[in-house]
């Protein structure tokens, strides 16, 4: 499919305005270029535009809320310098499995002030000797490079984190408010039945005590 006609699909009747994740993975650019987006989607937070035959990002509009791109398995060697100019308050940036190969290209992205987290996965760039270490020096400003920090320490992916954490406090929840299997079912069987469960010796002591304290009052 077409990328115009992928925007307009997954627009679903909405205003591009009022749009703020955009996902356009597996659809073909024109001529390498990206087509159909364009200023009007001015509050778009999200956008995905993996494997769709990209080689240059001239088209790009200016997106001033984009917080994550997402470029992956496309054909961008260069012009780096637009997403600065049009992206300036991104902080997620996955360029992997492209065509860039040296820091040079890299340089542009210095001007991506709030850049915390770059992929650069399956480039070429990688094979470079000291790689990691000439990244983190040329961005100073970034946090992970391929998902790891300067020690080697994993990314924290925040959303699943919450997520599991609140399951397992809904577990917890559920098991309190349930109690074990079968707990009512007894205590209403004890209820009905009395003395025929063979265990209630106490319970009746506990019940004629009771009630002799009732009629004493």
């Amino acid at each position: 499919m077409e990328m115009k006609k992928r925007i307009n699909l997954e627009l679903r009747n909405r205003a591009p305005e009022k749009v703020t994740e955009l996902v356009l993975d597996n659809c073909r650019s024109s001529n390498g270029e990206i087509e159909g987006l364009n200023d009007s989607f001015k509050e778009l937070e999200f956008l995905s535009m993996a494997n769709v035959e990209l080689t240059s990002l001239a088209k790009l509009p200016t997106l001033s809320k984009l917080r994550k791109l997402e470029l992956s398995d496309n054909i961008i060697s260069g012009g780096l310098e637009v997403l600065a100019e049009r992206c300036p308050n991104l902080t997620y940036l996955n360029l992997s499995g492209n065509k860039i190969k040296d820091l040079g290209t890299v340089e542009a992205l210095q001007n991506l002030k709030n850049l915390k987290s770059l992929d650069l996965f399956n480039c070429e760039i990688t094979n470079l000797e000291d790689y990691r270490d000439s990244i983190f020096e040329l961005l100073q400003q970034i946090t992970y490079l391929d998902g790891f920090d300067q020690e080697d320490n994993e990314a924290p992916d925040s959303e699943d984190d919450d997520d599991e954490e609140g399951d397992e406090d809904d577990d917890d929840e559920d098991e309190d408010e349930a109690g074990p299997p079968g707990e009512y079912e007894e205590e209403d069987d004890e209820d009905d039945g009395g003395s025929d469960l063979g265990e209630g010796e106490e319970e009746e002591e506990v019940g004629l005590s009771y009630l002799m304290k009732e009629e004493i009052q």
